[in-house]
């Protein structure tokens, strides 16, 4: 069997549509840029980046976006293997606005369905999924069939692989809680409607956490896997799932990592004058993986995560705004992310 990657992600992927200009509503921009997009798609580029070696399970349409997607994700050094085309739906493709300093919203364009969602578990490479030193999952990829029950057989994989203290590299699961609202059935139905699908996702992401050893998310996230809200409860209740590593993202006020054996690191945010925020996660994603493979204290990786996200903020892109390792060290070093050198999209 070929070398491990050190990192394989699963899930959402398409085409970022971005203003050109900030501080206009979308009605009114006249110039747009094309992006890789997609938040497992963009952990997967920010941890190449970084000088890991990774590769993307998901699915595209059968278009010319799909055709480009490839071309990008190879350009930025993941493999595109397990990027497979579908031919009933046309590949994603989402516009946002940008208004700096904390509003960006999204518009999604992934209907019928999008073809990441038509992951199907017959097609999964086990093996290779197994044999990652770390697998990063989403919330997305659990919100319909057969993305849903393929997400969870490759982590019923990895449960059934070797256990994470085995000798050797170490082996790491990340549940990106990824709570996107509009993807799951039954949101837009009134209050009963939105209780029911917060229920049946809590019930799947209860599913999934038992198989994870780190789990990722921010407050409303943490909010729909656990019912807590409060960082120090929320953290507490995901260990309870199941995860050795808690990691609560809090915006302006930082984020805490929680570890089962009681390690705990509250880290604030980096100054940076923010151009976009959207790609600012998916970039301490990478940075995260990155951290945790090489073996760092938890709250050298928070710091360094930390800082990957406030260099991507500071850009106007995601996929290709993010950072070298250079360009992190020196953000780390100047105490803020202004400090980080490199293009700006």
């Amino acid at each position: 069997m070929p070398e491990p990657y050190d990192v394989i992600t699963m899930g959402r992927i398409g085409v970022d549509i971005y203003p050109l200009q900030t501080g206009v509503p979308l009605a009114r921009v006249e110039t747009f840029g094309k992006f890789l997009g997609g938040s497992p798609s963009n952990v997967a580029v920010a941890a190449a980046r970084l000088g890991r070696r990774t590769a993307l399970i998901t699915r595209t349409g059968r278009d010319a976006f799909g055709d480009y997607l490839h071309q990008a994700l190879r350009e930025f050094g993941v493999d595109d293997r397990w990027v497979t085309a579908v031919e009933e739906y046309p590949t994603p493709v989402t516009f946002c606005e940008i208004f700096p300093p904390d509003h960006f919203p999204l518009y999604f364009y992934r209907q019928p369905k999008a073809p990441d969602l038509e992951i199907r578990a017959g097609e999964l490479d086990l093996d290779a999924v197994r044999a990652a030193r770390i697998f990063w999952m989403t919330g997305t990829g659990l919100c319909a069939e057969p993305s849903g029950t393929a997400t969870l057989t490759a982590l019923q994989a990895r449960s059934e692989a070797a256990p994470p203290d085995a000798p050797g590299p170490p082996r790491l699961t990340v549940f990106d809680l990824d709570w996107r609202p509009m993807f799951w059935g039954g949101v837009r139905d009134g209050q009963e409607g939105r209780d029911k699908t917060v229920e049946v996702a809590r019930a799947r992401y209860r599913e999934a956490l038992a198989h994870a050893t780190v789990a990722v998310g921010n407050l409303d996230e943490c909010e729909i896997a656990t019912g807590e809200r409060d960082p120090h409860a929320a953290a507490r209740a995901l260990l309870a799932a199941g995860p050795e590593l808690a990691v609560v993202k809090q915006g302006p006020e930082g984020v805490l990592a929680v570890h089962r054996d009681g390690t705990t690191a509250a880290i604030p945010p980096l100054p940076v004058d923010v151009v976009n925020g959207l790609g600012a996660g998916d970039a301490f994603g990478g940075a995260l993986c990155h951290g945790l493979l090489a073996g760092w204290e938890t709250e050298h990786v928070m710091r360094y995560a930390n800082a990957a996200g406030a260099v991507v903020a500071s850009r106007l892109a995601c996929s290709s705004a993010m950072p070298y390792p250079h360009e992190v060290e020196q953000a780390l070093a100047g105490g803020a992310a202004g400090a980080a050198s490199g293009p700006t999209p």
